[in-house]
Parts: C-alpha cells; structure tokens; sequence
C-alpha cells in the first residue's frame, strides 16, 4: 500500500464498499467507490428509474447554535438565512454560499432551520477550511459544532420515497427542501428531502455507530442498488448542478456562476436586508449587470464528441471566449452535455461555439439547463 492510499481516511462504509465490489479512489481526502461491479452506465439509470444509494459521508456536517446563530450565519453569504422558516417540526431547507471578501465562492452549502439550531452540510474537500472560517468570523456570536461522528447517506431516484418508507413511517411527508428527525433502531436519524442528482430522494444524517446497519437496510430493499462517484457525477451535471472545485471556486462569483437565484430578494439592493455580506458591492453591482465578464452557461455538442473538463472555447472566428469546466456523454440524453464559462456576450441561449478538442473544433450550443428535467417533489 502507498504511503498516499496509507494517509486517506475511510467513511463508515468503506468496508461495506469493498464488500460490494466498488473500486475505490481518493477523493476529497478519503478512499470512496468511484463504482461497483455493474458499472457507471448502469448506476446512472437506475438511479433516474428506481433508487441509488450514494455515500457522501466525506462531506462536512456542522452545527450553530445560539440565539444569534442565524443572524450571524446570514453575514456570511448573500442568503436569507434569518428568514428561513421552522413551523411546527417541519424544518426548512436552503442553498447557501459562502463568499470572500472579493465576492468569490468559498464553498457551497446546505443548511437547515431545525428551530434548535442551524445544521450544514458542506463540501468534503473544503470542510477543514470552512468550519474554521465559520469558527474564526462567528464563533463569538454563536456556538460552531463540528459533527464528525455522523455519517451522510444520500438515497436518489423516483422509487426512493417507497423504499424508505419501509424502513421510517412518515418520510414520504417530507416535501423538497424539508426535514425532519426520525428514529431507527435507536438512532436519532436527520433526514432531509434533497439530494445533488435532479432526482427526487433524502439524505439521511446517521450515527457512525449506525451507518453500515441502516446502508445495509436500505440496500435490502428492492429498488435500491449501491452507486458510486462516477454516477454521481453525470446526475449532477445532467442535473445542471455545480461541483465545487470544477464549476465554482474562489476565481468565481455567483452572479457569474448564474446562481443568482441563491440570492433572495430581502439581500439584493433595495431589500430589507441589503448586502452586509463579504464583496458585497461587486456582487450587487453584478446583479445589476455592471461588470459581468462572464458566465457559466450549459453547452450541448452538435456531434457526438464527449468534450471533458479545460477544453478551450473559441468564437468562429477562432478566438478564446472561454473554457469548459465539466463535460462529459450524458447517460439519460445519450448524447454531450457540458457546462463552462464563457464571454458575457457569448452566453446567450442557442449561440454556437466551438469546443477545441485534440485540435479539432467541436461545434456546441449553449443550452439552457437543466439537460434532463428535474423531478423534485413539491408535494
């Protein structure tokens, strides 16, 4: 074993993983199934027709508490966190963004009002700096409790919902962007209804102790089968969804990552609660339309090329106007999809571009997303 396969940490599940037959990467710092025996294809479409169980527990989970917790957390990101409602158990859920003072993303985020306190989840490759950033501008106004003892299960596709429900009554009451606890077995079990593949699904917080028992579980159950990184990478992108590190990084803004609808109105200039957010002034004045350069923008290949992440996009002309930042043949759609950033005069719906690819241009669309519908359930 290399000292670098020494040094990568395991999930809960990594034994069940290897059990399973799933051929295991670094990732984010941890050893994780990039896919198991029946192969990426096969995971991707049985997720978008039955249910794909996903370990995710690389991720960050963490916990503010305090009365000052959500006021405190909201200046940090350009999001409406003291608006977001907690009305008789039933805890809501949102994006977030975490930004530098330059108005660039830090990492993105989940976060729920659970009434008790505000839960995170964040990226598994960002979480160390993030709980310390977190830790380092709030932790004099709040409480910032890391949960490593918790393992993250995410259960994807339109079948979820039945299988789940076999294991946990009153799940299916659970409509997209809510949460609730429940109790299995004895663990205290948080489980919100979202997911990062387009699909309706949970992610499901478990106990470490209790994580292999219910994955176990779950994967007793007829629709489910395990899926790895590699399916998770196609759904989301299929999905029009950034990865963090790919598609958004401190180089970015949200306005030009065309997460503009992460920002709620009570934020945006005019608002109740206007800017008070790091780079507040160049994200606001973005949203205007004043120094936008570029913009992230989906791209569908006019012929049947995969087109991977960094190629170069050039006008017709043959001038570089930008550059893809994830790309690949999408299972469900059976044909290209990508998705990079491009010259704000470029990004417009239907203009064509082309795709550098080993020297050859590869004639593209921009698109709008997502490629595949999403199926949320609104209820």
């Amino acid at each position: 074993m290399s000292a670098t396969a020494q040094d990568l940490l395991k999930t809960p599940l990594h034994a069940l993983h290897v059990e399973l037959g799933a051929r295991m990467v670094p990732f984010a710092g941890y050893s994780m199934p990039v896919q198991y025996p029946a192969g990426l294809m096969a995971e991707h479409h049985h997720t978008r027709q039955a249910a794909g169980l996903f370990d995710v527990s690389h991720m960050g989970q963490l916990k503010l508490l305090g009365p000052d917790a959500a006021a405190a957390f909201e200046t940090l990101m350009p999001v409406d966190v003291q608006g977001l409602g907690y009305d008789n158990g039933v805890c809501r859920q949102r994006y977030g963004l975490l930004l530098t003072e330059e108005g660039t993303i830090i990492d993105d985020l989940m976060f729920v009002n659970r009434g008790e306190d505000i839960f995170v989840i964040v990226n598994g490759a960002c979480k160390a700096g993030d709980i310390a950033h977190i830790q380092a501008r709030i932790g004099s106004r709040c409480t910032v409790l890391p949960l490593p003892d918790r393992a993250l299960l995410a259960l994807q596709g339109p079948q979820a919902v039945s299988a789940l429900s076999r294991l946990l009554t009153g799940v299916d009451k659970l409509v997209f962007m809510t949460g609730g606890h429940f109790i299995w077995e004895g663990a205290d079990l948080f489980i919100t209804r979202s997911g990062y593949t387009g699909e309706d699904g949970f992610e499901i917080s478990v106990p470490a102790s209790h994580a292999e028992a219910l994955a176990r579980a779950l994967l007793a159950q007829p629709e489910v089968k395990p899926v790895g990184l590699g399916a998770r990478n196609s759904l989301r992108l299929e999905a029009g969804l950034c990865l963090y590190g790919n598609d958004i990084d401190t180089t970015t803004t949200p306005v030009e990552a065309g997460l503009t609808w992460a920002i709620q109105k009570v934020r945006r200039s005019g608002g109740a609660r206007e800017g008070g957010f790091p780079g507040a002034a160049r994200v606001l004045a973005q949203l205007q339309g004043e120094g936008l350069a570029r913009k992230r923008v989906g791209l569908v290949a006019l012929e049947r090329i995969p087109v991977r992440d960094h190629t170069e996009l050039q006008d017709a002309s043959g001038q570089r106007i930008g550059e893809v930042t994830s790309g690949l043949l999408g299972p469900t759609l059976d044909k290209p999809v990508a998705m990079g950033y491009v010259d704000a005069a470029q990004a417009a719906t239907g203009t064509r571009v082309n795709a550098m690819v080993r020297g050859k241009a590869v004639p593209m669309e921009v698109s709008a997303m997502p490629f595949v519908p999403t199926r949320y359930y609104r209820g």
